[in-house]
């Protein structure tokens, strides 16, 4: 039987219809806000997965370009593999979702988000986290802890809830808030350099109306919910477990406070070979849980060095960063490069500059048609000194590539003061800890070594978290490394500038947050952000003054828009033919700014003459050298500027008599004449005599002069 729940955020009308549709499912929902539809499916398998030593969730966000009226391109003509923005989408779903799951539930779980209808007013993917946390609440899976998710802007200085399109437009902060009704669990922001009181703000804001929507989603458990499954969880047996820890904990304890990472990863595996030597006979099918005993046993000892004896593994302070090196232009013939070295994290930035035409075109959900700035990220195994065939970008690139995008993107002088098309290539080099944040201060590093004028200089930094069980006890970690990560509660990765915040992205291990926790990370961050920051500009205080010699230089004018259609010509014949001949690339723009961009100014000037003489209007009584293009028995028509015609009639050839035209000119030839009349037709009449006459005249006066 179909049921409908409905309640009001920001003023709109927030909606579910379950049991509409989807009826195998284990949950299917109608999920509105305004004309935005998403269909959620939420299932899960019955019996645990074999084999796995982690929980098997996904999460799928399914674009659908009919909803938006738009046909797919390309040849295939139907939708293939997921966007970037959909792969981002899809993580933003997972990263709140995944902690409320039960320890050990060792099921797949797969939840589909299905955009149907979007009305650009109302974002399908915020409406899709609510959608998949209402799906999970109310079906049998054991997921019964609402998250509610938000999306915050700053208009006129006022904070808003799930701001229109307009409003976005005019907004300086685009943030998702995701929450239970007592903790925060995700945040992602990007924005205009906010100051760290105008973002905790914001997210408080968000937390608030997050709170309603959870309330909102108790309410539908209540009334809709189905009996949760009692899962079968994986548990390491107790015996075993007592056996490793009794033998093996003290040699581990030993190995773990080496503060060198290299001989503590070998002092790590010569435990891990004697464990092996003493316990593989005895329980020779039991290598995933002694991997498990050895993960929590090491767990426990990073996190009680933490909290309580309060020593980091490297011996840093809970505030110290990691020794910093900085270095610009080390490849010859690329336009720009940065080095960022962060204890043994490392990452280069190579910037490339392109003409604007070299944009990527966008065919998704959103109102944005076009990129002119670009940011990927990649990560090779060698990154980690591990073996792994080399694939295509993974959602963890695609996710780490948009956040450093979204950290220097309002720093991107427009295409008015720096009409290029700007891509950024980071290559990790080595990985030990938040290489998205070194990704963000080696790309500022690349983007003022290749000239480009960015506002401000930005850097990154990754801050974590150790609580104890209660979470009544917690220490904030400054530039986290991989173990740290890796046996901690969160990763808040935050970057900007001196003056503000230009990116967040805050993931959790456990049940989210306090907003007190945030807002001390916030303030911890801005101190080392502020230090990286300072090694930056001792590396290269400013933007070169000009770009690279190998780069592409761009030259521009302005037009009558009403010429734009000369310039062009009829399918493109005339702009293809003076590309063809100079060599260059022209992108002509609404407004009348043509933008030329050359390898070298010869070709560029050229171009850039053929365009003008295109534009420039003829005008009556004044002289130009014209090239006959055809010849009749009653003069000559002769082109005066590209696709500009006039007639030369026999009588003004020359001062005498002309019995024949080809007496006097042939095709080919190029002749002065001058402009004796512009007919109501438009039709262009042409002299000669007059030409030959007016250039005598003003040889003689110079002569007298």
């Amino acid at each position: 039987m179909s049921q409908t729940l409905q309640t009001s955020v920001a003023g709109r009308t927030l909606k579910i219809d379950y049991g509409k549709v989807g009826m195998l499912s284990n949950c299917a929902l109608l999920v509105s806000y305004g004309d935005t539809v998403v269909l959620i499916n939420a299932n899960a398998s019955n019996e645990p997965r074999e084999g796995v030593d982690f929980f098997p969730l996904s999460i799928e966000y399914e674009e659908r370009l009919y909803s938006v009226g738009k046909i797919p391109g390309g040849f295939i003509k139907r939708e293939g593999k997921p966007s970037e923005k959909a792969i981002l989408h899809a993580r933003a779903i997972d990263r709140p979702l995944r902690p409320l799951f039960p320890k050990g539930y060792r099921n797949d779980v797969q939840v589909v988000c299905t955009v149907l209808s979007v009305e650009q007013d109302n974002l399908p993917d915020i409406l899709a986290i609510n959608g998949a946390s209402m799906a999970l609440c109310l079906s049998s899976i054991p997921f019964d802890t609402p998250v509610g998710a938000v999306s915050v802007g700053i208009v006129d200085g006022e904070y808003v809830i799930n701001p229109t399109l307009e409003q976005r437009e005019k907004s300086t902060l685009n943030l998702t808030v995701c929450a239970t009704k007592e903790r925060i669990m995700m945040i992602e922001a990007g924005g205009d350099e906010i100051p760290e009181d105008s973002m905790y703000d914001a997210i408080l804001f968000g937390f608030e109306e997050c709170k309603k929507i959870v309330a909102f989603q108790e309410e539908a458990m209540q009334k809709f919910g189905k009996q949760k499954v009692i899962p079968t969880l994986y548990e390491v047996d107790d015996t075993l477990e007592k056996e490793i820890r009794a033998f093996s904990f003290d040699m581990l304890n030993e190995a773990m406070y080496i503060t060198d990472r290299d001989k503590r990863n070998e002092a790590i595996d010569e435990v891990k070979e004697r464990i092996d030597e003493e316990f593989s006979e005895k329980y020779p099918d039991s290598g995933a849980d002694i991997a498990d005993v050895i993960y929590r046993i090491q767990k426990e000892i990073v996190r009680n060095m933490l909290l309580n004896e309060h020593r980091r593994p490297d011996g840093r302070a809970f505030n110290e960063i990691r020794p910093i090196s900085c270095e610009v232009g080390l490849l010859p013939r690329t336009h720009g490069t940065g080095l960022f070295t962060r204890g043994l994290t490392q990452v280069m930035t190579v910037a490339t500059l392109g003409a604007l035409g070299d944009v990527q075109i966008l065919d998704g959900l959103g109102s944005e048609e076009f990129k002119r700035y670009m940011h990927h990220y990649n990560f090779p195994s060698y990154s980690t000194g591990e073996v792994r065939p080399l694939r295509g970008p993974g959602r963890r690139e695609i996710g780490h590539g948009a956040l450093a995008e979204k950290a220097l993107d309002p720093l991107i002088p427009g295409e008015d003061k720096f009409p290029y098309t700007i891509r950024l290539v980071s290559e990790v080099l080595s990985s030990n800890g938040s290489t998205s944040q070194a990704s963000v201060c080696g790309s500022t590093l690349a983007l003022l070594d290749a000239g480009v004028p960015i506002k401000r200089p930005a850097a990154g930094i990754a801050m974590g978290l150790i609580t104890n069980e209660d979470l009544s006890k917690q220490e904030i970690l400054t530039d986290i490394q991989g173990i740290e990560d890796f046996f901690g509660d969160m990763d808040f990765k935050v970057a900007g500038t001196e003056i503000g915040i230009t990116a967040i992205q805050f993931d959790t291990k456990i049940h989210g947050l306090t907003i007190e926790c945030i807002n001390e990370t916030l303030k911890k961050a801005r101190e080392g952000r502020l230090f990286i920051l300072r090694k930056i500009n001792e590396c290269i205080p400013e933007h070169r003054a000009e770009v690279s010699k190998y780069a592409p230089k761009t030259y521009t004018m302005t037009i009558d828009p009403d010429k734009i259609r000369d310039v062009i010509g009829a399918g493109g014949k005339v702009i293809n033919k003076i590309i063809a001949e100079t060599g260059v690339k022209i992108d002509i723009k609404e407004d009348g700014r043509i933008f030329v961009m050359a390898e070298d100014s010869v070709g560029a000037k050229r171009a850039l003459k053929i365009i003008e003489d295109l534009t420039r209007e003829v005008k009556a009584g004044e002289i130009y050298l014209g090239k006959v293009t055809k010849i009749t028995n009653f003069g000559a028509f002769v082109e005066i500027l590209p696709g500009k015609e006039g007639l030369v009639h026999i009588s003004k050839l020359d001062f005498s008599r002309v019995n024949k035209v080809e007496d006097v000119v042939s095709v080919g030839d190029e002749i002065l004449v001058k402009v004796t009349e512009i007919d109501n037709q438009g039709r262009i009449n042409l002299s000669r005599k007059d030409a030959i006459k007016d250039s005598e005249d003003k040889n003689s006066k110079e002569q007298q002069k």
